[in-house]
This record gives structure tokens, C-alpha cells and sequence, in this order.
């Protein structure tokens, strides 16, 4: 049964949490959004619950806590719902009174599945974006898109041979054998005067590995912590890692993220996920857009699939062989595209520095991509004081 989002006072409090936080202060904008926001989804949450039943946690609270932990970098929900029992600014902007009791962080846990999805995220994202005073702020014709690796929740350790059916080796090569504590003991059951020593646990939970010489690949290899996972790096001189990869779009006007993806890394996520964004938030569109990308998505196939759907493809060119030509870089409009790509740089920044998406402490595709759209999303609330002049 779906919780009613109410806020009642208490009878013999005499500390009214509207008048603790200061009227200037950012949170007061963006939790005004995101009321407006989660109020349009009225119809959505009724969905997702039934009619009878024990009251659950009202769902915009558990957003209004999830965009709150994104926005301070807390790194835990347990560590939220600690902070949330005297920190009196994350109690008014989650809707929790005074003297009501904070839930179990497992609240999340049973919800992940049903209300913290990659459908949820990507409503909300679209609700704060259609937001009366949000929407002026867009650009209805010119994009730019990109993509970042988000590091998994997964060992280089676990990435092991996939048709290994023996156990693992726990003994890294610093631990000393087992037979030594047997000789220790069993001298000490000759000798009465020597004391027993204990058993120490020598198969190691984190044990030395040499992976030098040995070919991997995500073809033979796979991650025994987290299977989705690939192994994959973007630059010639990066190490390859186990990750995931996060794609956005980005208005050009203000730099504000409409669209949000994460799919496994492979060389070409990065293209099919920008035309997947693309006709997500133009479906069927008529207008003459522009999108500007880096050289990773100058490739003939990819600048032909945007022509095809009244795209021009603002992408930078590679040195030899790229598919953009003359009729689209002698355009003004070509070098303003090529300028403000590189803003996109900056949500994925903050996402990675603020938002804690360096590396997820979530595992599979859809609970990372759920969170990455989030993240997304409060990188739009963070910048949306400053943008309203609040």
C-alpha cells in the first residue's frame, strides 16, 4: 500500500523546520522543483502499489533521499539514514518532521526493484526538465552527446577464464602453507609445556595474483563479481578495467542533461546509444537539429543513420578518413557545436567527483544505469539555483 507523503507536526515540538533553513538557500529552489516534479508522477506512483495493506515509505521521500544522497556525496544509505537523524536541512528537504523516526536503510534495498528504476529515473529526469520555470532554459534544436567510463563494482581479481569450474586458489603466494600450523600444533600436543597455536585462516580473501603473460579478454574472461561488467578502456594509454559506460545528452543553450544511458562498454555503445537518446527525446521529430560529438563518433555509418533522421552531424573530424565534409564545417554554426560540446565534460565531472559514479557501488546494468540517470538528473537541480538567479 502506497505511504501518504503528508507532513504533520508534533504536539510538543517547538522546532518548525521551515524557519531553520535560510530563505536564500539552494536546496529551497530545488526541493520547490522537485515537490512540482514528483507531484506530476502522482499517477505513476499510484501503479506501482496497491490499494490494501501496511503504509509504506511515501516514494517521493525515497527519491527526494536518493537525490539528497547524490547531491552531498553521501556514500552510503546506511550512512544517509545516520546523518538524516540530526541533520535538520536533510529532514525538511525529504519531508520528515521533527520527531518522526528515520526508516531502515534496507527501505532501499526492497525498493530498488519496484520504484528506483531506470523507468523512475528517467521519469523523473523528464519531470524536472518540463518543469515550468526548467523548460525555458532548453534548446529545442541543438545537442551535443558523449559518453565516460563508470568504473564497476568488481576486482580485476574476479575476472577469471569462464570455463573455470574448479574453485578458486585463495593462497596468494605471501601466505605461508598450511602444513606449518599442523606441525605447530601437533608439536604442541607432544610437548604439554608448548601451548596450542590457533588455526589461523590461511586461504586469504585477498590474495596476490600475477596476471603477467596471461591473455584476457572479455570473450574467455568474465567477472565473477559482477558478470556484466567488461573489460574496456577509451584512450591508447589507459589501462583497460572492469566498467561500465555512462552516455548523456546535453542541450547546448545551458549545458543541462536531457537524456541519460548506460550500457556495457564496447567500441560502439557510445554511437548506438547516442541515437537511442536522440530519438528518445525527439521521437519522430521534424525539426532540424544539430548534434555535436567528439571524433570516436565520426564514422560513416553513424553520420549516415543522423542524416537519415534530418540530424547534421556536428562532429569533430578525424584526421584521415572521416565522414564529415565540406557542406557541414563551412557552416557558422559547425564551430559553435565543436565549443559547446565540451561542456558535457562538466556533468560527467561532477558525477564522477559529487556524484560518487567514479565507481558505482552498485552491481548489473540496470541498477547502475538507474543511478546514472539520477546522478544526471541532480547535476540539473545542482546547476538550476544559479541558472534562476536564486
Amino acid at each position: 500500500m502506497r505511504g501518504t507523503d503528508e507532513t504533520s507536526g508534533s504536539l510538543f515540538s517547538y522546532v518548525d523546520l521551515e524557519d531553520r533553513i535560510p530563505a536564500r538557500h539552494p536546496l529551497r529552489k530545488i526541493r520547490q522543483v522537485v515537490n512540482d516534479a514528483l507531484a506530476s508522477l502522482d499517477e505513476d506512483f499510484d501503479w506501482l502499489y496497491v490499494d490494501f495493506g501496511r503504509p509504506s515509505i511515501a516514494p517521493e521521500r525515497l527519491i527526494r533521499a536518493s537525490l539528497l544522497q547524490i547531491l552531498f556525496s553521501i556514500r552510503s544509505e546506511r550512512q544517509l539514514m545516520e546523518q538524516m537523524q540530526y541533520n535538520l536541512l536533510f529532514r525538511w528537504f525529504v519531508g520528515l518532521g521533527i520527531d518522526d523516526a528515520v526508516w531502515v536503510p534496507t527501505v532501499f534495498s526492497k525498493n530498488r526493484d519496484r520504484l528506483l528504476t531506470t523507468e523512475m529515473s528517467r521519469k523523473v529526469m523528464a519531470a524536472i526538465l518540463a518543469h515550468r520555470e526548467v523548460a525555458p532554459l532548453l534548446s529545442d534544436d541543438h545537442f551535443s552527446v558523449d559518453g565516460t567510463l563508470i568504473k564497476a563494482w568488481a576486482s580485476m581479481k574476479s575476472f577469471k577464464p569462464k570455463a573455470e569450474d574448479t574453485p578458486p586458489d585463495d593462497e596468494g603466494p605471501g601466505g605461508p602453507p598450511a602444513q606449518n600450523y599442523v606441525s605447530d600444533n601437533q608439536a604442541a600436543a607432544a610437548n604439554p609445556e608448548i601451548a596450542p597455536m590457533p588455526r589461523a585462516n590461511h586461504r586469504s580473501r585477498n590474495a596476490e595474483v600475477d596476471f603477467k603473460g596471461e591473455k584476457r579478454s572479455n570473450a574467455t574472461h568474465a567477472s565473477t563479481t559482477d558478470p556484466e561488467a567488461r573489460l574496456y578502456k577509451k584512450s591508447p594509454g589507459a589501462g583497460a578495467v572492469l566498467c561500465f559506460m555512462g552516455h548523456a545528452l546535453m542541450e547546448n543553450r545551458h549545458g543541462l542533461i536531457v537524456q541519460g544511458d548506460l550500457t556495457q562498454a564496447d567500441g560502439h555503445a557510445e554511437r548506438k546509444a547516442a541515437l537511442d537518446m536522440l530519438h528518445r527525446h525527439s521521437p519522430g521529430s521534424t525539426r532540424k537539429l544539430t548534434l555535436g560529438a567528439d571524433k570516436a563518433y565520426d564514422a560513416t555509418g553513424f553520420v549516415a543513420d543522423l542524416r537519415q533522421a534530418c540530424v547534421t552531424p556536428h562532429v569533430a573530424q578525424k584526421v584521415r578518413h572521416s565522414a564529415i565534409d565540406g557542406r557541414t564545417t563551412r557552416h557558422k554554426g559547425y564551430a559553435l557545436s565543436i565549443k559547446r560540446r565540451k561542456l558535457i565534460e562538466e556533468p560527467f565531472g561532477w558525477a564522477k567527483t559529487v556524484g560518487g559514479m567514479a565507481q558505482t557501488v552498485y552491481r548489473g546494468v540496470e541498477r547502475v544505469r538507474s543511478r546514472f540517470i539520477l546522478t544526471m538528473a541532480a547535476n540539473n537541480l545542482a546547476r538550476l539555483p544559479r541558472l534562476l538567479g536564486v
